[in-house]
């Protein structure tokens, strides 16, 4: 079962539920999204860069954003401890757009796949606890 994909203009596609991201490009706003799992990722000159994995994310008042996003383990999620499946984080980040890919160096192996839209630059990073 895959993600639904629309067409926007000019061979452009967006998932269902990025296109709300997409309306709210270069605009800092306040989302929520449910913690899944660390991970790792190539960094630069072969460093490993730590992620994190967010699940449902969602706009303020509970509008969809986008099912999942991996995130930098920045300093902001860090000072949240151990986080477990489940923990639920609110947080302030910006939408940007990106060229999805793989950009190595060799041509032969370049590979765009279309635009896609991020939160970057994530601040005021808190855990939510149920009451």
């Amino acid at each position: 079962m895959g993600t639904k994909t629309h067409k926007i203009g000019k061979g452009e596609k967006v998932s269902k539920k990025r296109k709300l991201l997409k309306k709210k490009l270069g605009q800092r706003e306040t989302f929520t999204g449910v913690f899944v799992r660390y991970g790792t990722k190539q960094g630069w000159q072969g460093a490993v860069d730590e992620t994190i994995l967010l699940k449902d994310i969602k706009a303020a008042f509970g509008e969809p954003a986008a099912d999942h996003l991996w995130f930098n383990l920045t300093k902001g999620f860090e000072a949240l401890g151990k986080l477990q499946v489940g923990d639920v984080i609110r947080f302030d980040a910006r939408v940007t757009r990106y060229q999805k890919g793989y950009f190595g160096r060799r041509e032969d192996v370049y590979k765009p796949a279309g635009i896609d839209y991020r939160l970057s630059w994530p601040t005021k990073v808190s855990l939510i606890r149920p009451e």
